[in-house]
């Protein structure tokens, strides 16, 4: 089964072009235009990691409080900022917030693939059962 991402993208342009990438790499993708109808797609069904621009339209600071919410919803998922603003500021925010990684607009395709499989290498790693040689028993 593909894994989904979610896009939150408001420039219609960048959001299908990184969707139709997205999906020549065997992803899912379901891809929003807005803050308010990401999150509600969110609350039915969670993707398996969400790609967030921080301007979201008329919300300058949208994807950091999409970030917040969706990271009050599920600890474990992984988030990336994939925005124009290259601040270190901004990033640190990004980070602070909760998001596992932050990458300007200017990545290219492969970079971006590459930290989207670490992210997605490092959930499996946290998933899997310790193996019993690693599990230490004292006592009952």
């Amino acid at each position: 089964m593909p894994r989904r991402i979610a896009i939150v993208e408001d420039d219609a342009a960048i959001r299908a072009n990184t969707a139709d990438a997205l999906k020549k790499h065997g992803y899912e993708v379901n891809a929003y235009a807005a803050r308010a109808e990401a999150l509600g797609a969110f609350r039915v069904r969670l993707p398996d990691l969400a790609l967030i621009d921080i301007g979201l339209g008329e919300e300058p600071e949208g994807g950091f409080a999409l970030c917040r919410e969706l990271r009050a919803m599920s600890p474990a998922l992984p988030i990336l900022f994939l925005t124009a603003r290259d601040s270190d500021f901004d990033a640190v925010s990004g980070l602070r917030l909760g998001a596992d990684d932050y990458l300007t607009k200017d990545v290219s395709l492969p970079h971006l693939l590459a930290r989207i499989s670490a992210l997605f290498r490092r959930i499996d790693a946290l998933r899997e059962p310790r193996a019993a040689e690693e599990v230490l028993e004292r006592g009952r």
